[in-house]
């Protein structure tokens, strides 16, 4: 809360294009699609990070004035490689069972049975959740 009379200074940003080149131990390395300046952020201050593959776009909002990042923002949902998973069983469809897959990404994510390996599968960002199977492998 603000008391009577405070001001507050108002900040431009300015949201950015960045591609996910790589992770490594000093964090995420991104670079301005528009300049190829490259950035990194640490780790911990990206939100989504797990469902981020090498190639993928995000925004990055700077400071427009000393061009600092200040916070990222990835799609709502991404469509991910299963790498590794149990294999499924034909008829495993309408049960609402679940077994952990990982995306190509890294990230574990619980998908219905039918899933197999190679399968595209979309996967919501902020949740964590699968959302559907985009293909099949």
């Amino acid at each position: 809360t603000f008391r009577a009379g405070e001001k507050v200074d108002q900040v431009r940003v300015e949201r950015r294009p960045h591609q996910f080149l790589y992770k490594d131990d000093l964090g995420l390395h991104f670079m301005n699609t528009e300049t190829y300046e490259q950035i990194n952020l640490p780790v911990d201050s990206i939100e989504g990070k797990d469902y981020i593959k090498e190639g993928a776009t995000i925004d990055i909002i700077m400071h427009a004035g000393t061009g600092e990042p200040l916070t990222t923002e990835i799609p709502s949902a991404v469509e991910l490689s299963v790498s590794k998973t149990d294999p499924g069983i034909k008829g495993d469809t309408a049960t609402g069972a679940t077994k952990p897959a990982t995306v190509e990404s890294g990230a574990t994510v619980n998908v219905p049975l039918f899933i197999n390996e190679g399968d595209v599968i979309r996967v919501n960002t902020e949740s964590g959740e699968y959302v559907t199977r985009v293909s099949s492998a």
